[in-house]
């Protein structure tokens, strides 16, 4: 017989299905800040990479090659930690007290400054992907950058950007479960705490891993109807043999 997620979830004591439920929402609401975080950071970081001076580009060349290299595990800790104690240092250095800040938004950051390596090269990526007859044509009828940047290369771009961003939105998802070794109360450790205090390991896990692969499924439709729109008008891509 095979059990659904909420069957799962009824199997355990009274109100784990409710906490395993806000925890996945918590999951949820981090990994969409931090994606709206990475993007905004990948976007600025792609337009100094592509149009900014020496000093600029190899500073980021420096932030995307460092948060790839170094196992986000490590990153997290160190960012979690290591920023927060940074933030109170420099509040202290200022004249104001130690600063009380919540487990939500220090994920979120965390989570946020990883996925802006990532979306940075994606969207540089993207933007080199568009064809330089565009960018001409729009020079040639005397576009401004921000004209030329808003009618041309954000609407060429997108098609070549959607694929890797959506690998980026599940990657966030996913990533919420490091937090759980920071404390903070995501799925996954909500999920270990309820497995610990009733003993039903099988029960509790399976219900996690059903309810990250409906998130998944979910976000895999949605993802794939928004890149059918951004494609819509191009040939179709051909699959190699």
């Amino acid at each position: 017989m095979q059990l659904g997620t909420l069957d799962l979830l009824a199997l355990s004591p009274p109100g784990w299905g409710g906490n395993l439920l806000r925890a996945l929402l918590s999951s949820l609401e981090i990994a969409a800040g931090a994606f709206v975080i990475g993007l905004g950071l990948g976007t600025l970081g792609a337009t100094g990479k592509l149009y900014g001076g020496p000093m600029v580009r190899d500073l980021l060349e420096l932030y995307t090659t460092l948060v790839r290299a170094i196992p986000e595990l490590i990153l997290i800790l160190l960012l979690y930690y290591a920023g927060t104690d940074l933030v109170n240092r420099a509040a202290a250095a200022l004249g104001y007290g130690p600063l009380d800040i919540s487990g939500l938004a220090a994920g979120i950051l965390v989570l946020g400054v990883v996925q802006g390596a990532y979306a940075t090269e994606v969207l540089r990526g993207a933007i080199l992907a568009v064809p330089q007859g565009q960018i001409e044509a729009g020079r040639a009828y005397g576009m401004s950058p921000w004209t030329l940047l808003r009618r041309i290369t954000l609407r060429a771009m997108l098609p070549f950007a959607i694929p890797g961003l959506a690998n980026l939105w599940l990657i966030a998802t996913k990533d919420t479960a490091l937090l759980a070794v920071v404390g903070f109360n995501e799925l996954t450790l909500t999920t270990r705490q309820g497995a610990g205090a009733t003993k039903a390991y099988l029960t509790f896990f399976t219900a996690a891993m059903i309810i990250y692969l409906a998130v998944t499924l979910v976000s895999g439709v949605f993802l794939g109807r928004l890149e059918s729109w951004a494609r819509r008008g191009l040939p179709p891509i051909r699959e190699a043999a």
